[in-house]
């Protein structure tokens, strides 16, 4: 089938070689444009952009699909439009114009958490089951009905991006079994049930970590935002990177906020029980065990907020 692809980051690279792999003709790949990385801020492709390079398809880099873009992709003559992860709006005329219209390949189980945060709303919110869904795109944001679904527990060590990656795989096989299903014209697809919730676009306060809650909501907010945004804490006024913890429920009660190191283990308190944090980054220095932070402070006692 002659598909057109949308996608860009990482997650959405083994969708695109699926569909390569099972021999569907990828007219273009549509993806953002180059953005600077690093500290240098070097111009870099995007994920998507560098595997398609490699397949050797068609690359389109556009940060909006504009009148000028738009008439360029009509010019292909898909019959399917493919979206994982490409970050702009599919609008008419185009959303349309295929054949068999747009699907979507959406890291949850719609109608919960559409929007551009998904997995890590999931896991923030201590959600024990996600999954992903491929879903007819419809002008509303993720509303479309749902040609194929698949469930995933979220295990209590899963990061927003250890889950991203099993769910990019896993799900880039559902896509390949709905793209063969809507070929062969045997493709069946449900409305969406259920109560909506929305995952918009993470920010830096959604990273920030309240010691005041409870053990499980603090470990599930960090979890939620690793690898990015990187869940935060205050010392001394400036930011304290969380990279890894975990729940130390047997350790005494500590402050909320208040970091000791008690038995070898770097200990933060929480409104209950203590978190023990594993992997750390204090502001300008590069991630490091949190041992080896404290080992450093040569302090007794520190207060994050």
């Amino acid at each position: 089938m002659k598909i057109l692809f949308a996608g860009t980051p990482e997650v959405a690279v083994p969708s695109l070689r699926a569909l390569h792999a099972a021999g569907h003709a990828i007219a273009a790949v549509v993806t953002r444009a180059d953005a600077p990385l690093g500290r240098k801020r070097v111009l870099t492709p995007s994920p998507v952009a560098s595997a398609a390079e490699e397949l050797g398809l068609t690359v389109v880099k556009a940060n909006r699909l504009d009148a000028v873009v738009t008439e360029q992709l009509l010019g292909y003559g898909a019959e399917l439009g493919v979206v994982v992860a490409y970050g702009g709006l599919v609008r008419e005329p185009l959303l349309s114009t295929p054949r068999l219209g747009w699907v979507n390949l959406h890291f949850s189980l719609l109608p919960r958490w559409r929007g551009a945060a998904p997995v890590q709303r999931a896991i923030a919110a201590g959600d024990a089951v996600t999954g992903a869904d491929v879903f007819q795109l419809v002008p509303e944001l993720d509303a479309g009905d749902v040609f194929g679904r698949l469930e995933r527990t979220i295990a209590a060590d899963d990061t927003a991006g250890s889950l991203l990656g099993a769910l990019s795989i896993d799900g880039a096989a559902l896509l390949v079994d709905v793209v063969a299903q809507l070929e062969a014209g045997t493709a069946l697809a449900v409305p969406q049930t259920g109560a909506v919730t929305l995952a918009p676009k993470l920010t830096i306060d959604d990273a920030r970590i309240d010691w005041t809650l409870p053990i499980a909501t603090v470990d599930s907010r960090i979890r939620g935002m690793t690898p990015e945004p990187g869940a935060f804490t205050e010392i001394d006024g400036a930011r304290f990177k969380v990279l890894e913890a975990r729940p130390a429920p047997d350790a005494a009660p500590l402050e909320p906020g208040t970091i000791r190191s008690v038995d070898g283990r770097v200990l933060a308190g929480t409104a209950d029980a203590p978190l023990e944090l594993r992997q750390v980054q204090p502001a300008g220095k590069t991630p490091m065990a949190a041992a080896d932070w404290w080992r450093g402070a040569g302090t007794d006692e520190v207060i994050a907020g």
